[in-house]
């Protein structure tokens, strides 16, 4: 596909795009349309501007184009009727909003003269152009060539014999066609790309090991659907400058912070790329390094837009994509963010009733109010604290070198001191405990 360019000084125009979308049966209209608006955000995010829609309910999608006959011919006919308007710039991509076969859409490129971009190709290029970091960019690299596979398949398949070339002496055994060989060059470069992973996250995982192997430290995840407003919430916390932009997928990366003000035990808060409906697989298995802080967290902090009226399907997609990397267990808390955006304060207090009644142990909160964040914050420490243990230490005047780290990894209840040194009482987890003692001993 050609690259739409992203929004800047140096970009001449902003391309147009048409949103094709099939409703099949048992999808609500909610859910459809809620669909719909999703993929004109990543449109957005991705710098396009989507001009119309053309929409329609069938049983299945069509086998040979995605949508029916006649579908096919009104955008055609719509697309040569803006192209005949000279005030406009042509429409350049058709979206189609779920991801269909290389044949569905190279023959509905062919009938309506226009590039489509699945859904999926969509989601793929805003990764792509969102990766800062080289593991980021390696698993986008990864999932991009995966999806390209089965197409370069359709290509050899459509080349047929005339695409094959002859090789070796005396006429004897055919070649591969061009096709083939780049699906064969693609295979290999996923395996060599997976190799690269696998060193990566090994090498995270020793990291990551070593880092809760500090002393007293706990970890916070924060997770949930794009947009909901993860890394606001994570600045919050962590009074850390971080990108806070408007759009689908700014984060790609995972950014690991200091729980502030400091606590006992010391909490690291995570941010996590954010889940999206139908999130093509490819993409959940290539980022499952970066969802893997989510697995490594004693607990994670699901946040949802509280304002958005499709949330329940957006907290499904969350909890489904969790369950697939194995982090479903891991203990969580609901966070209903963005309530400040509700029109009114009795809209606020309507909606938040409303949540704390169907999710028992939520928090509704707003990202942007001080005393939330403080209420958010008490609920963290509150959670690491429950499994502290009361113990008692003497520490000679020849240790007190340890009191530093005493105070730091222990919630210290009582001191006081003699002449042969100091006797403290505090909570602390066992492994910190088991710790002190050995280096006193």
């Amino acid at each position: 596909m050609s690259n739409p360019p992203m929004s800047g000084q140096e970009k001449q125009h902003i391309p147009r795009a048409l949103i094709v979308a099939v409703q099949l049966d048992g999808i609500s209209d909610v859910e459809f349309e809620s669909s719909l608006a999703e993929l004109a955000d990543l449109a957005k995010t991705l710098g396009l501007e989507v001009v119309d829609q053309f929409t329609q309910k069938r049983s299945a999608f069509d086998s040979t184009a995605y949508m029916g006959v006649g579908k096919r011919e009104e955008i055609r006919q719509y697309l040569e009727s803006d192209k005949a308007d000279t005030a406009n710039t042509p429409i350049e991509f058709i979206l189609v909003d779920h991801e269909i076969s290389p044949s569905q859409s190279l023959n509905l490129e062919n009938e309506v003269d226009c590039e489509v971009m699945d859904r999926t190709v969509v989601i793929l290029e805003i990764f792509h152009r969102n990766a800062s970091s080289h593991a980021a960019k390696v698993q986008v690299e990864i999932a991009r060539l995966t999806y390209m596979a089965p197409r370069l398949r359709e290509a050899a398949k459509r080349e047929g014999p005339s695409g094959r070339q002859r090789s070796g002496t005396g006429g004897r055994g055919t070649g591969q066609s061009r096709a083939q060989t780049d699906s064969q060059k693609v295979r290999d470069r996923i395996a060599e790309l997976q190799k690269e992973i696998d060193a990566m996250e090994a090498a995270r995982g020793t990291q990551r090991a070593q880092r809760l192997e500090q002393s007293g430290v706990s970890q916070v995840a924060l997770v949930g659907y794009t947009n909901a407003g993860k890394s606001t919430l994570m600045r919050a916390l962590t009074g850390k400058e971080i990108l806070v932009a408007n759009k689908l997928f700014a984060t790609l990366d995972t950014k690991v912070r200091t729980l502030l003000p400091p606590s006992v035990p010391k909490v690291l808060v995570s941010d996590t790329v954010g889940f999206i409906k139908n999130l093509p697989h490819g993409l959940v298995a290539s980022f499952k390094s970066t969802l893997d802080e989510a697995l490594s967290a004693s607990l994670l902090l699901h946040v949802i837009d509280a304002g958005d009226p499709g949330f329940e399907a957006q907290l499904e997609v969350t909890d489904k994509v969790l369950a697939e990397i194995g982090a479903d267990s891991v203990p969580r808390i609901r966070v209903f963010n963005k309530i400040d955006y509700l029109p009114d304060a009795a809209a606020e207090e309507e909606r938040t009733a409303e949540l704390e009644a169907k999710y028992p142990g939520c928090i509704v909160l707003s990202a942007r109010r001080e005393d939330d964040i403080t209420q958010l914050h008490q609920s963290i420490v509150k959670f690491f604290q429950k499994n502290l243990i009361e113990s008692e230490l003497f520490l000679p005047w020849s240790a007190q070198a340890l009191r530093g780290e005493i105070f730091t990894s222990c919630d210290v209840l009582e001191e006081r001191a003699d002449g042969e040194g100091a006797f403290f009482r505090f909570r602390a987890s066992a492994d910190v405990i088991a710790r002190l003692n050995k280096l006193v001993a």
